[in-house]
C-alpha cells in the first residue's frame, strides 16, 4: 500500500506534498494503473491532517488525469501519460545518484547545499535545452 509522508518544515503546503508524491510514484513506476490510493479518511488519520486537505490533493490529481475517483470504491491510478522506465534503468540511475550523493557528502555538502546544487544544474540544463 502507498504511504504518504508530510514534511512540516518544507514550506510546501501539505496538499501539494501529497500531489507531488503521487506524481513521482507514478513516474517511477511505484504506482501503476489500477492501483488504489489510500482512502481520504485513512490518509487524514495517519498524517493527522484535515480530510479536506487530502480531498484537495485528490481533486488536483483527478484534474491532471492521473487518478479517477470511483464513488464508494476509492481513488485509482490511471494509465501513466508516459511509459515508466524499466526497473533496470531505475536501479542504474538510483545507484549513480547514490554514488554522487555519497561523494557530495564526503566533500562536506549538507542537504541544503546538495539541493541547491541539484536545482542549479537542472535549471541550467533547462536553459540550455539539455533536459
Amino acid at each position: 500500500m502507498f504511504v504518504f509522508r508530510i514534511d512540516n518544515r518544507s514550506g510546501v503546503p501539505p496538499y501539494l506534498q501529497l500531489v507531488q508524491q503521487v506524481r513521482q510514484a507514478v513516474l517511477l513506476g511505484f504506482l501503476r494503473q489500477g492501483d488504489r490510493l489510500p482512502l481520504i479518511r485513512e490518509v487524514a488519520e495517519t498524517l493527522a491532517i484535515n480530510p479536506n486537505t487530502v480531498a484537495k490533493a485528490y481533486r488536483q490529481l483527478e484534474q491532471e488525469d492521473l487518478v479517477t475517483g470511483r464513488p464508494g470504491q476509492g481513488t485509482f491510478v490511471n494509465e501513466a501519460p508516459t511509459a515508466g522506465m524499466s526497473a533496470a534503468t531505475y536501479t542504474s540511475l538510483r545507484r549513480g545518484l547514490e554514488t554522487w550523493l555519497n561523494r557530495a557528502h564526503a566533500a562536506g555538502l549538507d542537504e541544503q547545499a546538495v539541493n541547491a546544487l541539484f536545482t542549479a544544474v537542472v535549471n541550467r540544463a533547462k536553459n540550455e535545452n539539455i533536459a
